[in-house]
């Protein structure tokens, strides 16, 4: 087992540290079991940590951190069943690299591919789609070392409980060894992005979502402009952007140029309004053909802090309008685009599209710039809506809140007290969020 060092540990955007007594690397399960005996018998918390893109507390930890540097790559891929199993700190870029060379994808996957395979799934992290859900739905298996040290093998078939829970389990369960996920044939998907207004996208919006099996769209606050994006299957050929027309979309404009006109954005707040007229202008219409991963996924440079809600799909136009009217009256500048995704209804216990079909609206705000202001009122609006936050991403719920938001709730917080009775994977967020 690598390192025993300490340091101060830092999430993505900046926004959350933890000094952990120690830290470790365990490169097999073995060694994660062995770590978690003895943090116990030292009487300190564990926490595993992924690639900090939480902008939560939710793996901070003053006792035992474990890294995922090690417990990393392909365990098996078996065509029979149609499944790979990876351990649990491979990241979700080199899972898909892996799967293009097989001939094999994921269903379906967010717009971030650094993060680690638990770490994702442990959030409920999510893309789009009308029929296909988030990547912890995709689970068909999971190996999970509990507070005894011992090693829990989950499935449909062994463990039901446990596996209808730990698939988004939020570090409470246990710490996750190894993850097995469905998979498919890779597919080629056309991907046909285009702007379009915020009144026409509002109402068509359930037509643009029956229509499409991916669909999203970006509203730039202070106009009425929005950016959609539609990611169909397709038959081919592969058409995928040219190196420079892509270049310019992905990398200058998302990443390189938003970055200026963000930072000038921070430092000129009055500025913001008449930069997201010209930014929501800029964005011209594309349609290309490529392997799932290169059209679900992009690259995210430009740093900030993220609060993302999930509502009844049925009610999310009306949250988002008024989104809009609070930005209109309210004086707050903002920067970022505002997201809008969909999931069906899934049957994981604290999935944010835990037995409802979903919508997400998801804000953010540039890193370094006051955000409490913004996302204390869009969260008076969400749970008006009974949002349910993204577990990974700030807010301000506690447990009271969701064992009203989640029907399953109760279910999870009785298996918690049975794996770990002691608490030895808790913290001060799953305190808050899961009680005690």
């Amino acid at each position: 087992m690598s390192g025993a060092s300490s340091s101060t540990w830092r999430n993505w955007a900046g926004n959350v540290t933890a000094r952990p007594v120690r830290e470790v690397s365990p490169a097999s399960a073995a060694e994660l079991a062995a770590a978690v005996r003895r943090a116990a018998e030292d009487g300190l918390k564990v926490k595993a940590v992924g690639t900090g893109h939480s902008f939560t507390t939710a793996a901070a930890t003053d006792g035992v951190l474990i890294r995922p540097d090690l417990l990393t790559g392909i365990r098996e891929i078996d065509r029979t069943a149609m499944t790979v199993t990876v351990e649990a700190g491979t990241p979700l870029k080199r899972l898909n690299a892996v799967l293009a060379r097989e001939g094999l994808s994921l269903t379906n996957m967010g717009d971030i591919m650094e993060q680690t395979v638990a770490g994702a799934t442990s959030t409920g992290t999510h893309g789009t789609g009308r029929d296909s859900a988030s990547i912890a739905a995709q689970i068909t298996g999971l190996e999970l070392i509990t507070a005894d040290g011992s090693l829990l093998k989950c499935s449909a078939e062994e463990n039901a409980d446990v596996f209808a829970a730990a698939r988004i389990g939020l570090g409470a369960l246990g710490v996750v060894s190894a993850i097995t996920f469905a998979v498919e044939p890779e597919f080629l998907l056309t991907a046909r992005e285009e702007p379009m207004t915020f009144d026409k996208v509002t109402s068509e919006f359930e037509a643009l979502h029956a229509e499409n099996e991916h669909f999203e769209f970006y509203w730039f606050p202070h106009t009425g402009n929005c950016n959609t994006k539609r990611n169909n299957r397709s038959a081919g050929p592969a058409a995928p952007p040219g190196r420079v027309s892509g270049w310019i979309e992905d990398e200058f404009m998302s990443n390189g140029l938003f970055q200026v006109v963000c930072s000038l954005g921070r430092a000129v707040p009055a500025t913001i309004p008449a930069i997201a007229k010209v930014s929501s202008r800029a964005l011209s219409a594309r349609t290309y053909t490529d392997i799932p991963y290169k059209v679900f996924t992009s690259p995210r440079r430009v740093r900030f802090v993220e609060m993302e809600y999930a509502v009844p799909r049925e009610a999310v136009v009306e949250a988002l309008r008024e989104v809009r009217a609070l930005v209109e009256r309210s004086g707050l500048r903002v920067s970022f685009p505002v997201e809008v995704r969909t999931a069906p209804a899934d049957d994981i216990a604290l999935s944010t599209a835990s037995g409802r079909d979903t919508a997400y609206i998801a804000v953010h705000m540039y890193k370094g710039t006051p955000y409490q202001a913004y996302f204390t009122a869009v969260e008076r609006i969400m749970t008006a809506h009974a949002g349910r936050p993204h577990w990974g991403k700030v807010h301000s719920r506690d447990a009271e809140y969701f064992a009203e938001a989640y029907p399953r709730f109760g279910e999870f917080t009785a298996l918690r007290d049975r794996l770990d009775p002691d608490r030895l994977f808790a913290n001060a967020y799953l305190r808050r969020v899961l009680g005690d």
